[in-house]
C-alpha cells in the first residue's frame, strides 16, 4: 500500500471503530447515502489542521488532490453545500463523544507526565472561556447588547494539559453552575477562582472525598477557630482553621476550612485561598493555584492555533461540531507527539503538519532532529481502520 499521507496517520490514531459506536448512538449515518458521519469528521479535521477558513477554502484545497482523498480516508467527494447541511442537521453529541473517547487516551498516555508539585493525587483546574460571535449572524447565542457568544467550561487536568471534561453553553451561563456537572474523583484536588464560590455546591466535594482549593472572596465573614505557625519570609501571612459566619454560607458549608493568606511577590498581591485540604502545606496551597494558570494558557493556545474564531457554520450544531472536531484534533496531535515521543511543543507540531497534509512520508521524518527512534507500527497499526 506504500506510505499513507501525513493526514492519513494523524487521524488514524483514532480507532475507527469507537468513531462508529458513537455514530451508531445517535443514528448518525441514518438514510445517508454519501457523506457519512466520518467523511464530515475527516473535513473538519483537515480544515483545523491546515487552518481553513471557510468552506470554499476547505472545498478547493481537497479538490486540489482529490487523487489522495481515498487514500486519506474519505469515501464522497467534499463540497460546501453538502457539509453545510451536514453541519447543521447531524448530532453534535456524536463528535462530543469522540472527543470524549480520545480523551481518556490521552489522559493514559500523559499520566506520568511531571508536575509542578511532588504529588500523588490528581490536580485538575476548572475554568471558563468565552468564544466571542457576531450578534447578527448567531443570534441564539445572545450575551450583551451588542455581541453575542458561548463559553467553553474545561476542567483540565494539570499533569499534562489534558482536558478531561468540556461543556458548551450560551455566554449568559455562568460558572457556577459547572461544579453541579463536573464529575467529582475521590482523592482529586480540583483548583478554582472565586467565581466558582458557593458553599453548597463545594459541599459535594468534601462529601465525595475530594479536595478544592479556591480564592476566597474579600466580603468573606468567618470565625477563626485556630492558627498555624507560619514563615512570613515566604510570602504567608496566615494558616487558619475557620468555620463560616454567613447564614447561607454555614448552612451550605457548616464544616471546617482551612484558609491561607499569601502575598504574591511579583506584583505584591494579597491572595486568600479556602480549601478543605489540612494535609498540605500552606505554601502548597498557594503554589497550587499558581499552577491553575495552566488553563488560561491553554485556552489561549486553542484559540490562537485552532479554528474557533471563526466558523463555516452559524447554527448552535455546527458551532458546537467545529468545536468538538477542534478539541479532538487537538488531542490526536496530543497522542501523535507522545505515540511518538516527538520533543516539539505541540504548536511546532501543527505548524509543520499544516503544510505537509498530502505527503506520504512518515511523520518522524518531518522532525528528524527532535524524535527518538520507534517501532513505526506504533503510527500505523489503526490506519487499516480508515480503509474499511
Amino acid at each position: 500500500m506504500g506510505t499513507p499521507t501525513v493526514f492519513t496517520q494523524v487521524v488514524g490514531l483514532g480507532h475507527r471503530e469507537t468513531f462508529r459506536r458513537c455514530v451508531y448512538r445517535y443514528n448518525g449515518d441514518a438514510c445517508v447515502k454519501d457523506f457519512g458521519c466520518h467523511d464530515q469528521w475527516l473535513a473538519m479535521a483537515f480544515a483545523q489542521l491546515t487552518f481553513r477558513e471557510s468552506l470554499r477554502d476547505l472545498e478547493s484545497s481537497l479538490a486540489a488532490r482529490s487523487e489522495l482523498l481515498y487514500q486519506m480516508g474519505f469515501r464522497s467527494r467534499v463540497r460546501r453545500s453538502t457539509l453545510a447541511d451536514a453541519n447543521e442537521q447531524r448530532d453534535w453529541r456524536i463528535y462530543a463523544d469522540w472527543a470524549q473517547s480520545l480523551i481518556r487516551r490521552a489522559r493514559r498516555l500523559y499520566a506520568d507526565e511531571p508536575f509542578a508539585l511532588e504529588l500523588e493525587q490528581t490536580v485538575y483546574a476548572l475554568d471558563a472561556t468565552v468564544i466571542d460571535l457576531c450578534l447578527s449572524l448567531f443570534p441564539w447565542a445572545y450575551f450583551r447588547s451588542t455581541k453575542a457568544a458561548i463559553k467553553l467550561h474545561t476542567l483540565l487536568d494539570l499533569r499534562g494539559s489534558i482536558p478531561t471534561f468540556l461543556a458548551l453553553t450560551e455566554g449568559l451561563v455562568h460558572e457556577v453552575n459547572m461544579l453541579d456537572e463536573v464529575p467529582i474523583e475521590p482523592g482529586a484536588i480540583y483548583v478554582m477562582d472565586r467565581a466558582y464560590l458557593d458553599f453548597r455546591r463545594l459541599a459535594r466535594f468534601t462529601d465525595a472525598g475530594a479536595f478544592f482549593v479556591i480564592r476566597a472572596k474579600s466580603n468573606l465573614r468567618f470565625y477563626v477557630g485556630a492558627s498555624r505557625p507560619i514563615d512570613r519570609a515566604t510570602g504567608l501571612r496566615c494558616d487558619q482553621s475557620i468555620r463560616l459566619r454567613g447564614f447561607y454560607s454555614k448552612q451550605g458549608y457548616p464544616g471546617l476550612l482551612r484558609r491561607v493568606r499569601y502575598i504574591e511577590p511579583e506584583q505584591e498581591r494579597s491572595l486568600v485561598f479556602l480549601t478543605n485540604h489540612f494535609g498540605l502545606g500552606a505554601l502548597q496551597i498557594a503554589e497550587l493555584y499558581r499552577c491553575r494558570w495552566q488553563i488560561e494558557i491553554f485556552f489561549r493556545w486553542i484559540k490562537q492555533h485552532l479554528r474557533i474564531r471563526s466558523f463555516i457554520g452559524t447554527s448552535d450544531n455546527a458551532v458546537r461540531i467545529q468545536i468538538w472536531s477542534a478539541i479532538s484534533t487537538y488531542l490526536l496531535v496530543a497522542i501523535l507527539k507522545k505515540t511518538l515521543k516527538l520533543k516539539p511543543s505541540l504548536h511546532e507540531i501543527l505548524q509543520v503538519l499544516s503544510v505537509t497534509p498530502f505527503e506520504k512520508v512518515p511523520v518522524t521524518e518531518l522532525f528528524p532532529a527532535h524524535s527518538t527512534q520507534l517501532d513505526t507500527r506504533d503510527l500505523t497499526d489503526d490506519i487499516p481502520n480508515l480503509f474499511e
